[in-house]
């Protein structure tokens, strides 16, 4: 699958300004970051590389933020110095764009859809347009949009109906040749002069979609999306960890060299216990470099993960499997984080793993970058560690111990 996307992320955020303050709409803090990265990671795990930006209002804010690069996406800015409406604004950023389908999304909106699963669809489709939609228990809100087969038959305008319905969920895919020789305004509105235009045509490919959704565009719903992503996690199935640091204490400058030396961090076992009844898989990823320096043998590594094995079990947890690289820091392997062998492991062995539906839990920058190679969801647990400026660049949420995000999944 390939493609890019663009975000609309120059909204003022008007009904917002009195709970946000000096902060453009898409930067509001949810959960300890920017709505908009949770925007960019979704889009990473599924692949894109490239996001450009459209921005306006407090674009320095953005900007200074996300800079050129987020995880491991490149990102571009389309800056309009004066308002261009949505359909100018999407006019704008096509122009940094080179793949023949680009996603639109609105930045004050998160909705959950399978990526890949919509871009098939619109190939399928041969469309121009293709819009996901969202059934909702009352469409006033919104506005409905009504169907004829996949197709869009008409937009209706928020307030003129109420009860359940279909509704715009705010992500589309595009085709950037034929909007981009559309003639049209700088400054013209994609809703009102392009979708319901094109609607009375039978033009607008639709994808229903039931997955979680949310807009944070008014107090209620930006209140409410401070108590529901921490659980942004629900919908992954398997769990990776990284072991020292997060299960037993790290020894700083030294290695865990025998079963004497391991030391549970408070809390791990009753989390690993926790965490196995919400997980169908967990597998411990460990870089072991001290096997290839000599100063501890595989034999020594695998009574420690016997013992370990055995407290878990004890405890009324599990884990599934154990993955090791003992290369050095300097080999170049292909398993050793941040590299994603051990994952690929993983996935050879139980070929049932979606590593786009798995989390990574570590403490470390090479954890997190080990997260965002593989497509994981990426969950730092700082332990009273300091924390290293560039961790947030890779990081979906962070917790205290394993135990704290353990606590939030059960």
């Amino acid at each position: 699958m390939t493609f890019e996307a663009i975000i609309l992320a120059g909204g003022f955020g008007t009904r917002l300004s009195h709970v946000l303050g000096n902060v453009p709409k898409p930067m509001a803090p949810v959960a300890g970051f920017p709505f908009l990265s949770y925007l960019i990671r979704r889009l990473e795990q599924a692949g894109v590389s490239h996001v450009v930006l459209a921005t306006g209002h407090m674009h320095d804010v953005v900007a200074s933020y996300f800079g050129s690069q987020y995880g491991s996406v490149h990102i571009d800015y389309a800056r309009e110095t004066s308002p261009l409406l949505t359909g100018g604004a999407i006019m704008n950023a096509m122009r940094l764009c080179l793949t023949e389908d680009v996603m639109v999304l609105n930045g004050d909106t998160l909705f959950e859809i399978d990526f890949r699963q919509f871009h098939s669809a619109h190939c399928q489709s041969n469309a121009n347009v293709s819009v996901a939609l969202r059934p909702v228990e009352d469409v006033a809100r919104y506005g409905a949009v009504e169907l004829s087969g996949m197709y869009v038959s008409h937009f209706v305008e928020k307030g003129r109906l109420q009860g359940v319905g279909l509704i715009n969920g705010g992500i589309y895919i595009i085709n950037r040749a034929w909007y981009t020789s559309l003639v049209m305004p700088e400054a013209f509105s994609f809703e009102k002069q392009i979708l319901e235009v094109m609607s009375g045509e039978m033009a607008i490919h639709a994808q229903v979609f039931e997955n979680y959704f949310i807009d944070i565009g008014i107090p209620e719903d930006y209140h409410r999306a401070q108590k529901e992503f921490p659980m942004y996690f629900e919908s992954a199935t398997d769990l990776f960890l990284d072991r020292d640091g997060v299960l037993n204490r790290l020894r700083v400058g030294d290695y865990v060299k025998r079963c004497d030396e391991f030391e549970w961090l408070p809390g791990a076992r009753e989390a690993l216990a926790l965490l196995s009844r919400r997980f169908r898989h967990i597998f411990v990823v460990t870089n072991q470099q001290g096997v290839s320096k000599g100063l501890f043998d595989v034999a020594d590594l695998e009574s420690i993960h016997r013992l370990m094995l055995h407290d878990v079990e004890q405890s009324g947890g599990r884990i599934t499997q154990i993955y090791v690289c003992t290369d050095r820091s300097d080999s170049l392997s292909p398993n050793r984080k941040p590299e994603i062998g051990m994952a690929l492991q993983a996935v050879r062995d139980y070929p049932e793993v979606d590593l786009h539906r798995a989390v990574m839990v570590g403490d470390s920058l090479t954890d997190m970058q080990f997260a965002a190679r593989a497509g994981m969801q990426a969950v730092c647990v700082r332990c009273g560690n300091a924390m290293d400026d560039r961790l947030r660049d890779y990081t979906d949420l962070f917790y205290d111990s394993l135990l704290d995000f353990a606590q939030h999944q059960d």
